[in-house]
């Protein structure tokens, strides 16, 4: 069976585990996905991000971040842009997540940036997510 939102999925996975106070996270693996885990790992939103090559496709782990208290550095994430509807930005509307405390995830044609980034570049292009 084909997954019509990949990246929702993988999204889906992170929120639920945050959810159940999970350490690690597993999700089949594509360059997107990869790419995206990458940047959260950057932005300080989790701890660590690993690939498994086992299987066909792969696999990648993602590790989550806490605090002392057990409260996760994700406090929402959000699918912004969907296959049945896209949501395209130029440079000038790039969105700010949360008064710059969140970021927003964007696709451009220099590949997968962040909100800043595609600012300071002055790029539009696909907004996939946002988390704060």
């Amino acid at each position: 069976m084909s997954m019509t939102d990949p990246i929702a999925d993988f999204l889906t996975r992170i929120r639920n585990g945050i959810m159940a106070n999970k350490v690690h996270v597993e999700c089949p693996r594509s360059k997107i996905k990869l790419k995206l885990a990458e940047i959260l790992k950057d932005e300080g939103f989790v701890d660590a991000v690993s690939k498994n090559d086992e299987g066909v496709q792969g696999s990648i782990s993602v590790t989550l971040r806490y605090d002392n208290r057990h409260n996760s550095a994700i406090t929402g994430i959000k699918r912004i842009s969907k296959p049945g509807q896209r949501r395209y930005v130029g440079a000038a509307e790039v969105p700010k997540v949360r008064n710059g405390l969140g970021v927003a995830i964007i696709s451009t044609s220099k590949g997968l940036m962040t909100d800043r980034k595609a600012r300071e570049l002055g790029m539009g292009g696909d907004v996939l997510c946002e988390v704060w």
